[in-house]
């Protein structure tokens, strides 16, 4: 399928699409904050600057995107078909720093937590936000990394 705008238009408007305040990552700060938990943002200290950090919990939670972070089996982590070889590239690169972050962090004693996307769909939100209280809470639970929906669980929306 041909792509509906010029190539100049479709380089401004990529080039526009920021990595942090993103739309989920407020609806998962808000919802944090409304049950009186308290973080700090991007923390420049830390790898891979995560979106949400709980210093006094050595919490590191990431509000992934589903397409850029490429969630497993989601039908958000769809693929451009133009420049395929490019797309695939790019997204390989950003699923190996991701881990390489995450591996860092958790040598580093931090409990790391991923939420994806569509995990925050309305539909499914109430769920997911349980799912991360209840693994922010039970830090005995030895869970040391945590992800919301699980790899490759497919939440309907």
């Amino acid at each position: 399928m041909a792509d509906i705008v010029d190539q100049k238009t479709r380089s401004r408007m990529m080039s526009g699409i920021g990595g942090k305040n993103t739309k989920p990552e407020l609806i998962l700060r808000s919802a944090l904050h409304s049950r009186g938990y308290r973080y700090r943002l991007h923390d420049r200290k830390l790898p891979g600057r995560p979106d949400i950090v709980m210093r006094g919990r050595n919490i590191a939670i990431f509000v992934h995107g589903c397409f850029w972070h490429r969630h497993e089996n989601c039908r958000y982590a769809t693929t451009p078909s133009t420049r395929p070889e490019f797309w695939t590239q790019k997204f390989e690169r950003n699923v190996a720093r991701d881990a390489e972050v995450v591996t860092t962090l958790l040598e580093m004693g931090w409990r790391v937590a991923i939420v994806w996307e569509c995990g925050l769909k309305p539909a499914v939100f109430d769920n997911s936000l349980n799912l991360l209280l209840k693994w922010i809470e039970n830090s005995d639970a030895g869970d040391a990394c945590f992800m919301v929906p699980s790899k490759g669980q497919r939440l309907a929306d």
